[in-house]
């Protein structure tokens, strides 16, 4: 598939086709996120990052590009992982860096990223998901939001053949919307993943939980045990309830 954007779908797929956006700003991000990309070594884990950039997100923005950039940092200091960095927003627009290993310029391509009105895509981002494990492995997908607005039993099934492939979901919810935290809950579960709250008033937990996912993806349960925090032991133990192996 092209890395500068999640494809169009088949004809048999209902979902709607990925449309490109007119934005100067999101072209540059396009054109900087494939000069940066840097093909992933054997042996080495792979993260997706995905974020919901729709307008309902813009309050906490700024929190989650920090938290996240701290996710990105530690990564970085780990290595031995890729990281592709995918987000949707406004009328269809839904897009894909390569998977690179230069962390610190994906976290300022993620910084320059505007919310924009939209309906979630979060199908999409599990489809996208499945795609690119079929064609080399990934080891954890992480997703941000705070809404859903698709079909759960069509979210859940991509949930599942994740877990069937071995991805799992960590899913971080913004608020407390109710569907959005079934739904959440749901993906993680059936993709032996973990669901978690994105309180703004617990960055600092949050921004340990970020970094224990990147050292699960790049080094599985074994490295989290070496390393051995708190929040490695309660990820840990989200993991092991949910079945998840590595």
């Amino acid at each position: 598939m092209g890395k500068d954007r999640i494809p169009q779908r088949s004809a048999s797929d209902t979902q709607p086709a990925v449309k490109r956006s007119d934005s100067a700003a999101i072209d540059a991000f396009v054109r900087q996120a494939r000069a940066l990309a840097t093909p992933a070594g054997e042996g080495e884990g792979r993260l997706i990052l995905a974020l919901d950039a729709t307008m309902s997100r813009q309050p906490t923005w700024d929190l989650a590009c920090r938290l996240q950039g701290e996710m990105f940092d530690a990564v970085g200091k780990a290595g031995g992982l890729s990281v592709q960095l995918v987000y949707f927003r406004g009328f269809g627009e839904c897009r894909a860096s390569r998977f690179v290993r230069d962390t610190s310029s994906l976290k300022d391509l993620m910084t320059r990223i505007d919310c924009r009105g939209g309906h979630t895509q979060i199908s999409k981002v599990l489809a996208h998901a499945l795609k690119e494990t079929g064609q080399q492995k990934v080891n954890a997908l992480v997703y941000i939001g705070d809404a859903m607005e698709e079909e759960v039993d069509d979210l859940a099934a991509k949930a599942g053949r994740l877990g069937l492939h071995g991805v799992p979901v960590f899913a971080f919810q913004e608020g407390h919307d109710p569907a959005a935290e079934t739904a959440f809950r749901e993906i993680a579960k059936l993709s032996k993943g973990a669901w978690f709250r994105f309180d703004r008033d617990a960055a600092n937990t949050l921004s340990k939980l970020l970094s224990a996912v990147a050292v699960f993806a790049s080094g599985g349960l074994k490295a989290l045990e070496a390393r051995g925090r708190p929040e490695d032991r309660l990820m840990i133990e989200h993991l092991k309830k949910a079945g998840g192996r590595g």
